[in-house]
């Protein structure tokens, strides 16, 4: 259940993420999608202790919603960044 809880979080993260930042493109919605999913995943995995069949502790829960919330922030800062320096 921990493991379903943490994958629908960090997937609603990253779209949410893509509508904030008016994310257009089809790869890199998924892209976006992807890294608040896997980083939501570990993250949590963490927090409680590597078990992921059982249930899903506070700090788990609150743990994956941050740094995926971070790691998405630290993602378009980057990417912005790097569209910058294009110009």
């Amino acid at each position: 259940m921990a493991l379903l809880v943490l994958v629908l979080l960090g997937a609603t993260l990253g779209w949410l993420a893509s509508i904030l930042a008016r994310t257009e493109g089809p790869a890199d919605i998924l892209r976006q999608i992807a890294l608040g999913l896997v980083v939501s995943v570990v993250a949590g995995a963490i927090a409680n202790d590597g078990t992921m069949l059982g249930s899903l502790s506070l700090l788990g829960l609150g743990l994956g919603l941050a740094v995926s919330a971070v790691a998405l922030v630290l993602y378009h800062a980057m990417r912005s960044r790097k569209a910058g320096s294009r110009a």
